[in-house]
């Protein structure tokens, strides 16, 4: 499938798997703005995980839908934005892409289980409890390139490996790079 070159990046993944770290590093080297969904979640949704309570489908429409155009708006400001969401869903990523009225390139971080748990083990989140880990496994819906705009990169690369995999994917962004 051809994908659409896009100007919006969305790290895309199960809590833990490095989202936020890897969009920094992209939007770093693009020069551009990072917005991390964490950010965008209102206070309720923030509420339920820190009490170990699985969004619904219900809960995350909204969140989505204001980090897509959060997104929008700062792609149209800057060129380009990069932000960082898990996206477990087929319809979470279409539904980001109907609310920014525009191609995403999603770039999921893919990872077992046992690496994505150990890797929780060993940070502190503000609100996403281990316990969440096994319902976003049993949520998510990897994405396939044959039909949607992705790349797959291994979260156990190193973190300039998968910034520069993204990069060379954003050739049509070139302008925004920094030289090298």
């Amino acid at each position: 499938m051809d994908h659409p070159e896009a100007r919006i990046i969305i790290v895309m993944g199960v809590s833990s798997s490095g989202k936020s770290t890897v969009g920094q590093s992209i939007a770093r080297r693009l020069h551009v703005p990072f917005l991390d969904g964490d950010g965008y979640h209102p206070p309720e949704n923030v509420e339920k995980m820190r009490a170990g309570t699985p969004l619904t489908d219900a809960d995350r429409w909204p969140w989505l839908a204001r980090l897509a155009g959060a997104l929008h708006e700062a792609a149209d400001k800057k060129g380009a934005a990069v932000g960082a969401c898990s996206a477990l869903r087929r319809s979470y990523r279409q539904y980001l892409e109907e609310q920014a009225g525009e191609p995403i390139l999603f770039v999921h971080l893919s990872g077992t289980r046992e690496v994505i748990a150990e890797r929780m083990a060993r940070r502190h989140h503000e609100y996403m409890p281990a316990s969440l880990l096994d319902s976003q496994f049993a949520t998510l819906e990897p994405p396939d390139p044959a039909f949607e705009n992705v790349l797959i990169l291994p979260v156990t690369d190193a973190i300039e490996k998968q910034t520069a995999t993204v990069l060379k994917a954003l050739d049509h962004l070139k302008t925004f790079k920094r030289w090298q």
